[in-house]
């Protein structure tokens, strides 16, 4: 497996269609600031809209891009023309709302929606992605770099070929198109984060990462033997690399160590195993590598804020409330 394969294995994101949007003459969408564990998005299926967002420039949207945000922010999308927006009408179909204006030759067809991302992953995926994440599905072969521009196509065409999937279920709105649409867009998050990994200028974090071949024996060793005490030296051995290159290009494209990441990993599965298992703390520290429990307790509450026994608690808690 690949090092996007298992941070997706490891992360088990769903999506949801929120809303499909159909507007002629002036719109706007403004869109508040994110609950702590989901990413927005929204993909233009038809005409041309502009983003306006705190996390980077003004830009503009083609048909067949994906905007999503990582980040949470509250932004803004629009038509550009500067005028107020036209009232628009909200039905519902099904479990789909259906957000319109009167429609005319040059209409515009959005589809918004959130991916959810578990508690015990918010910090592996969202703290090393970009605040806003443009992947440009029908674009891939032109964004490419130069020995990447045939899978980046291939991943393109797919992701293109997605859009249009969800864009009929969208319309048509048959039996299951709720269902359909949701699993849709958890394949959606998934194709445009590979896209996203492919050209390059992939943003440093998990996409750099995950496109980084030199690096993958050390990725692979840290997502396969999380519990194993790895040291910078040993990984650098993996990758055929003096500790000091090893570090160089990690940190490079990571943004943080890979005694950090581990760390991480250790900490997502641990939470998964706290939610998902009766297995005591102690025991599921020994399974991500301390072999102590006071040291397992006191990792565990500096990176989720919480004890693990609190966590637990939480993680009920929340299931009960559904």
């Amino acid at each position: 497996m690949d090092a996007l394969s298992r941070v997706l294995a490891l992360v088990p994101v769903t999506g949801r269609v929120d809303v499909r949007c159909h507007f002629g003459g002036p719109w706007r969408i403004e869109q508040g600031a994110a609950d702590a564990r989901e990413i927005q998005y929204h993909v233009l299926l038809r005409g041309t809209a502009w983003l306006d967002d705190p996390a980077g420039e003004p830009l503009t949207l083609r048909p067949g891009d994906i905007v999503m945000f990582p980040g949470g922010e509250a932004h803004r999308l629009h038509d550009g023309s500067g005028r107020p927006p036209a009232a628009s009408t909200i039905t519902k179909r099904d479990h789909l709302v259906v957000m319109s204006t009167a429609a005319d030759a040059a209409s515009t067809d959005v589809l918004c929606g959130r991916f959810y991302v578990p508690g015990s992953s918010t910090q592996l995926l969202l703290r090393h992605l970009p605040k806003r994440l443009v992947v440009h599905s029908v674009q891939a072969d032109m964004l490419a770099a130069p020995d990447q521009d045939a899978q980046a196509s291939v991943a393109g065409s797919r992701l293109a070929r997605l859009i249009e999937l969800m864009r009929e279920e969208a319309l048509e709105q048959g039996p299951g198109s709720e269902a359909m649409l949701n699993h849709l867009s958890a394949a959606l998050f998934g194709l445009a984060l590979r896209l996203g990994s492919l050209v390059d200028t992939a943003p440093q974090g998990l996409l750099a990462l995950a496109c980084n071949r030199q690096l993958q024996p050390a990725l692979t060793a840290l997502f396969e033997q999380p519990e194993a005490a790895w040291s910078l030296p040993r990984l650098a051995e993996l990758c055929s690399m003096s500790r000091a290159t090893f570090i160089r290009h990690f940190d490079g494209a990571f943004g943080r160590s890979a005694s950090d990441l581990l760390t991480e990993i250790r900490m997502t599965i641990a939470g998964r195993k706290l939610e998902a298992t009766r297995l005591s703390v102690a025991e599921i520290g020994e399974a991500v590598g301390y072999q102590s429990d006071a040291a397992f307790q006191r990792a565990f509450k500096k990176h989720s804020g919480v004890t693990p026994a609190r966590w637990r608690v939480q993680a009920r808690e929340g299931s009960a409330s559904r």
